[in-house]
């Protein structure tokens, strides 16, 4: 029974009766059965006993002990770029629909991108647009301040402020427009009238005069 309980112990993985009988020098399987047996019922009431998982043996912590070997440990996770693209327009356009995102993105988001927000506490479903169809529409927490250091979206930083501290690069141009606030634009009534009559005057430049 001591030369069993020595190479359970020993043992790298759980062995069966018949590894456990070739190691201790051939010995009958029956005879190390009785000894399992014998070393299960000496461990029963102890803080680790002796069990047989798929014919195989092994100890392991008494079942009413192992929360006391549990720790819990924080794990670092990083954003992919998609979840980072996606909570800074939430962000900067709140609320705003799955929709709305794509589009300033200019690519298809997929909902385990949101999925991964909202499981952070960093965003949430701020309701239905009024819209046909109705989308959801979503927004940051205050978990989402806390996390940033942020006491409301007012102290966003703009994109002057995120290029010099080195946190854009060429390729994040094209998502600039994206995170700045919506303006209106006082001109863009006058910009379409002189577009228009720049249509207008290669129309006329173009035309067949003989019909």
């Amino acid at each position: 029974m001591r030369s069993v309980e020595a190479t359970l112990f020993a043992a790298e993985e759980p062995m069966s009766v018949e590894a456990l009988a070739g190691h201790l020098g051939g010995l009958e399987a029956p005879v190390v059965r009785e000894a399992l047996r014998d070393l299960q019922a000496h461990y029963e009431k102890r803080g680790v006993q002796l069990v047989e998982r798929g014919k195989r043996w092994h100890f392991e912590t008494a079942p009413d002990l192992a929360h006391l070997l549990r720790r819990e440990r924080e794990q670092v996770r990083r954003l992919s770029r998609a979840a980072t693209e996606v909570l800074a327009i939430v962000a900067y356009h709140e609320p705003v629909s799955r929709a709305e995102i794509e589009s300033i993105r200019g690519v298809q988001t997929a909902k385990g991108t949101l999925d991964v927000l909202m499981e952070a506490g960093w965003i949430r479903m701020a309701g239905r647009r009024e819209v046909p169809g109705r989308p959801v529409i979503y927004a940051t927490t205050p978990e989402f301040l806390e996390h940033f250091g942020l006491s409301s979206r007012r102290d966003l930083p703009g994109i002057d402020e995120l290029r010099a501290a080195g946190l854009l690069d060429p390729v994040d141009e094209a998502l600039d427009a994206a995170m700045q606030p919506d303006e209106p634009d006082d001109d863009g009534e006058q910009d379409d009238i002189e577009d228009a009559d720049e249509f207008a005057d290669e129309d006329d430049f173009s035309a067949d005069p003989n019909g």
